[in-house]
């Protein structure tokens, strides 16, 4: 009766422990299911980006939003080749939503922090069967971190904002 308790316990534990969310990774499953491709690219010292990645994601996991997407995280601090190339040098955090179609592949994006109703709006409809004239530029999510490969980064037409992303100055 004991070991069925222990069990239960261990397997509720493994079903809250956040989902594999490194780039390479998600990129896989994309390239494998099909699903759409959401990365958040973000940075320690940001507090948007840790809102989002603290607050905001944990709850659209526990609403079951991300089943619907392969999910990453990239720290831009700690994989800044990647970051750029993803972000095209723009402003954090960034939310991107890559999708293939008959076109090839659209990318949305969602800048700046997002409560959870936005960024839960922001997946379903990149996730939406392609309707109507596309939203967004098309390009291609790279195919892994840079270290295993070469690319320009995408550009930024059809970007929703514009700016530099800017470290944290001391005052």
């Amino acid at each position: 009766m004991m070991s069925l308790a222990l069990a239960a316990v261990v397997v509720q534990v493994v079903a809250m422990a956040p989902a594999a969310e490194t780039y390479a990774e998600a990129h896989k499953v994309t390239t494998e299911t099909g699903r759409p491709l959401l990365v958040l690219v973000g940075a320690d010292w940001c507090p948007a980006c840790q809102e989002l990645k603290n607050q905001v994601i944990p709850q659209l996991r526990k609403g079951g939003v991300l089943r619907k997407v392969a999910f990453a995280i990239v720290n831009l601090d700690k994989e800044e080749e990647l970051g750029s190339k993803l972000t095209g040098d723009g402003p954090i955090p960034q939310l991107l939503l890559f999708r293939r179609t008959s076109d090839g592949w659209r990318v949305r994006q969602l800048i700046g922090g997002q409560d959870v109703e936005a960024v839960k709006s922001f997946v379903a409809e990149g996730v939406k069967a392609e309707e109507g004239p596309p939203p967004s530029r098309k390009t291609e999510p790279p195919a892994s971190p840079p270290s295993a490969t070469t690319g320009s980064r995408p550009s930024q037409a059809g970007a929703v904002s514009s700016g530099r992303r800017s470290r944290r100055s001391s005052s």
